[in-house]
């Protein structure tokens, strides 16, 4: 499975961004796909995860990002709105089914204050 995380960029506070993370194959029965960020000279986080069932957030996301599942085009997304400066990071989509885990390259969300 190869995924591909793109959408981030330079926004200021208050702000939205979504990034996307196409997947070389079918999500549709990939159990778990998740959002991670690491910021400099921090441990890598868990942000958001969608599973086949439910979704679950990072307390200091709630209610500012949704994730989601775009099935027909393979596409995990994340829109991040309200942006603040400590949500910058590099973003890392992940895919879990079985034994098997997946990550994509990352991509850069950098908000300015």
């Amino acid at each position: 499975v190869q995924l591909q995380a793109s959408g981030g960029g330079l926004v200021q506070a208050g702000g939205s961004l979504r990034l996307s993370c196409a997947a070389s194959v079918s999500i549709f029965n990939i159990y778990a796909m998740s959002w991670y960020r690491q910021a400099p000279g921090k441990q890598r986080e868990l942000v958001a995860t969608s599973t086949t069932r439910s979704t679950t957030y990072a307390d200091s996301v709630k209610g500012r990002f949704t994730i989601s599942r775009d099935n027909a085009r393979n596409t995990l997304y994340l829109q991040m709105n309200n942006l603040k400066p400590d949500d910058t990071a590099v973003y890392y989509c992940n895919s879990q089914s079985g034994p098997r885990e997946y990550w994509g390259q990352g991509t850069q969300v950098t908000v300015s204050s």
